[in-house]
């Protein structure tokens, strides 16, 4: 077999993953896991595909594509305010793929679960004649009855986000070399997002998702199961400085740019100021961006001046 020929799966597995294995993985010897979640909690559940060329550029560092993978999926579980446990891992790679892809992806994994306490249950690994296909289940669980939904927002609520917005957005522009970057802040934001774990949402937050598809986007989300509006204050939505210096051509994409994995959430009026100080003991600012409106589901966008403002783009659609 030549060196950079793909090596066997059962290599690949016993070289690279089960070294990330938990004891409920059974050494990654079975088909499935065993593992019983911690007493009087339930599991919280979710999935996300990463594709070469879509969801991030085929030539990023493997190490920085397992942590993204990782990241996105954890972030799903801050949005409901989960306690993150382990994870199931599908690879899918084109034959002839270098064993040291699988090293450096393997390594990237290794570093977040030390950081998120997280570990590999199982998954699969195959060979495909596309591109490199990425999935991972993550599992985590809260206590029973304190999940937060998407479904919860009423008119009155405020709009509040965690973190900067738009970063993830600017950072893929800079990925197609359309934007500059001196700081290297914004490609580090689009590569390696930060899930907001371990934020105290539950009996604050009545409704949440994490911006993964633009905050105009994921906003709407809020709304069409809410039944309302919103209004966004285009002046209040925090900005990082990197993106302040790209210039105010940029605030569109900022707006419906996806892949900040962001917090955004919906506060009953009174509440937010004590989450934001409660957040921001943790590390994690909070701003208040606008409000949740009677009538018609639509987010509208307004300056300074509270007058509406046109927005072309409003976020990422995967179909």
């Amino acid at each position: 077999m030549p060196s950079d020929a793909l090596p066997s799966e059962f290599g690949i597995i016993g070289r690279h993953f089960r070294p990330l294995a938990g004891p409920g993985a059974l050494d990654l010897e079975d088909d499935a896991a065993v593992f019983a979640p911690p007493p009087g909690r339930e599991l919280v559940m979710a999935a996300d595909a990463m594709v070469a060329g879509v969801h991030y550029l085929p030539d990023d560092p493997a190490a920085g594509v397992a942590r993204k993978l990782l990241r996105v999926n954890l972030s799903d579980l801050a949005a409901m305010g989960a306690v993150p446990l382990g994870y199931l891992l599908t690879v899918s790679a084109p034959t002839g793929t270098p064993d040291h892809w699988f090293a450096d992806f393997a390594a990237g994994l290794a570093a977040d679960q030390a950081e998120f306490g997280v570990m590999l249950l199982g998954g699969d690994t195959t060979s495909t004649p596309g591109p490199v296909t990425l999935s991972l289940t993550i599992i985590g669980h809260v206590a029973p009855g304190t999940a937060i939904r998407r479904r919860g927002a009423k008119p009155g609520d405020e709009v509040w986000v965690t973190g900067t917005i738009g970063d993830g957005a600017l950072g893929l522009a800079v990925s197609l070399g359309k934007l500059a970057d001196p700081t290297g802040h914004l490609r580090q934001r689009y590569c390696v997002p930060n899930p907001r774990l371990g934020l105290p949402l539950a009996g604050a937050v009545t409704a949440a998702i994490d911006v993964s598809d633009g905050l105009l986007q994921d906003l709407g989300h809020l709304c069409r199961l809410a039944g309302c509006g919103a209004e966004i204050e285009a002046a209040r939505v925090p900005l990082s400085e990197a993106a302040r210096a790209a210039g105010p051509d940029w605030l569109p994409q900022c707006l419906g740019g996806g892949d900040d994995y962001e917090l955004l959430m919906a506060v009953p009026a009174g509440k937010g100021e004590a989450l934001a100080a409660a957040c921001a003991g943790l590390g994690v600012p909070l701003t208040r961006v606008g409000r949740f409106t009677e009538g018609a589901v639509a987010v509208t966008v307004v300056d300074e001046a509270l007058q509406p403002m046109a927005v072309s783009h409003h976020g990422w659609s995967h179909f």
